[in-house]
């Protein structure tokens, strides 16, 4: 019972806290719910918010890029350069502004390759010709419009010099082309058909009942033969439209002033691109071994400017060529300054040297890779792009050497080598490199006798020696000047000399 009845006071206790607490609750809610009705009641009815107006249109990014005369290397570097600009700026639309007869077969697959790789629209302009390698490039496009006097067709391969090529060959290139350019039109078309009849003398263009092309001839277009639709639902041959002008077609496309266009141009570097690129290797070996002579000797002169410059044409055309921007010129540099502070400041530390070296030859390999904005080097170097670069570095390497071979066993004894060693510079005796047999003994007897460092020895310089001065070096350290040496030895460059104990 006592279990009970304290069971029920207890009940009873909880129930009376809770009628005041409800009691509380609802004072302190009231004024807040009458203050919150009255703002309610006081605000603003809500207006009916307008239609939403359309967003502004962004400019579509276009970038243009001549195809015109022959299809050759000039061509290709500004597309490649152009195509790789384009990537990098986000460009939305690239235009091919097209006027061609043709041209070389390789370097037509390089230009399809390249148009490949870049991730937007794509439009060819027949402005107003694009025979032969033209119509396979034009074919590669997402688009093709026209002038309203283009033509377009007779795509059959031929040699280099325009003639006809062996018969099975020619069987075997048409083959690979067809097949080629069925796989690059799949979805748009009649392309594929019309293009191998451009392609093919033997191929049969027949749109239903409507023979287009017989065999035995070549497919060429107009702009108006090109624009005629077949078929049900009916679709253009060929053309996506007519323009009088590349202005004229994006208007058309987007509307005025819905782009804003980026023109390139060919001009002469392009052309020029063309011979130093096939001239790197040599360039490489001139360039390299002339820096190699002018960090052995002391001083800067004719040896540093000429490495430099030829190492510099290198970087340039392949900057035209549209295989590298500035990044392998800065990482060049900075190669050559390592080096540099190795041998000037921190000499025996093999390791910067080493450092530099690896970025200088690092660097140049780099400026010759065709390498795309987006692509990681891992796929890069699947692909076999640096196959060429390295190949023309080795050959650079080797032409380098050989060169330095044939300067030490030829030129000391003939008057060249008198002419690159300036041998009268401040009592120059010690370069006896091609000199007077006197001469070499007057700097044997050198060896032994002491003297003071005329400038600092980085570890090239100056030393007096009994009033005259003598261009010298360090075989292993620095020298401040002013510091005591004794000369241990010589070479053909100077005399080496050593710290002496005072």
């Amino acid at each position: 019972m006592l279990a009970w009845k304290g069971r029920a006071h207890i009940n009873g206790r909880e129930f009376m806290l809770s009628r005041w607490l409800i009691v509380l609750g609802a004072l302190w809610i009231w004024p807040l719910r009458a203050q919150t009705e009255a703002s309610r009641l006081d605000a603003p009815a809500p207006q009916a918010s307008p239609a939403s107006e359309p967003a502004p249109t962004v400019p579509k990014r276009v970038v243009v890029i001549p195809v015109r005369d022959e299809i050759a290397s000039p061509v290709l570097y500004i597309l490649r350069r152009g195509l790789k600009e384009a990537i990098e700026q986000k460009a939305d639309v690239v235009v091919l502004d097209m006027k061609t007869p043709g041209g070389a077969l390789d370097v037509t697959f390089d230009i399809m390759e390249a148009l490949a790789k870049f991730p937007g629209e794509t439009v060819t302009f027949v402005n107003n010709e694009a025979m032969s390698a033209g119509a396979f490039i034009s074919a590669m496009t997402g688009e093709i419009w026209f002038a309203p006097d283009g033509i377009i067709g007779a795509a059959a391969p031929v040699s280099s010099t325009g003639q006809d090529v062996d018969a099975t060959m020619k069987l075997k290139i048409t083959s690979y082309l067809k097949a080629r350019l069925r796989a690059i039109s799949e979805g748009k078309g009649y392309r594929g058909q019309v293009i191998s009849a451009m392609v093919d003398a033997d191929y049969e263009l027949k749109i239903g009942d409507t023979v287009l092309k017989a065999k035995g001839e070549l497919l060429s277009l107009t702009a108006s033969e090109a624009g005629k639709t077949y078929g049900e639902p009916a679709q253009a041959l060929l053309a996506a439209g007519t323009a009088k002008s590349v202005d004229a077609l994006l208007e058309k496309k987007f509307g005025a002033g819905g782009f804003t266009v980026k023109r390139l141009e060919i001009t002469w570097s392009e052309r020029l691109a063309v011979v130093l690129n096939r001239l790197s290797p040599m360039l490489l070996g001139l360039g390299l071994l002339a820096l190699f002579i002018e960090f052995k000797t002391p001083g800067f002169g004719i040896f540093g400017i000429v490495g430099i410059v030829c190492l510099g044409v290198v970087f340039i055309g392949s900057y035209v060529a549209g295989f590298s921007g500035h990044e392998p010129v800065l990482v060049f540099s900075l190669g050559l300054v390592l080096v540099a502070v190795e041998l000037f400041f921190f000499p025996g530390v093999a390791i910067v040297a080493v450092a530099g070296l690896g970025l200088m030859l690092g660097s140049l390999v780099w400026a010759m890779a065709d390498l795309w904005p987006g692509v990681p080097i891992n796929v890069a170097w699947s692909g076999d792009v640096f196959a060429e670069p390295i190949q023309n570095l080795g050959l650079g390497l080797l032409i380098a050497g050989g060169l330095g071979l044939a300067l030490a066993k030829f030129l000391p004894s003939g008057w060249v080598w008198d002419r690159l060693v300036v041998g009268s510079v401040v009592g120059g005796a010690a370069q006896v490199a091609g000199g007077a047999p006197e001469a070499a003994g007057g700097v044997a007897a050198l060896i032994g006798q002491h003297g003071v460092a005329a400038t600092a020895l980085r570890p090239g310089g100056q030393v007096e020696i009994a009033g005259r001065r003598y261009e010298a070096t360090v075989a292993v350290g620095a020298i401040d000047a002013g510091a005591a040496v004794v000369v241990c030895g010589r070479s053909d460059f100077g005399l080496v000399v050593e710290k002496a104990d005072v």
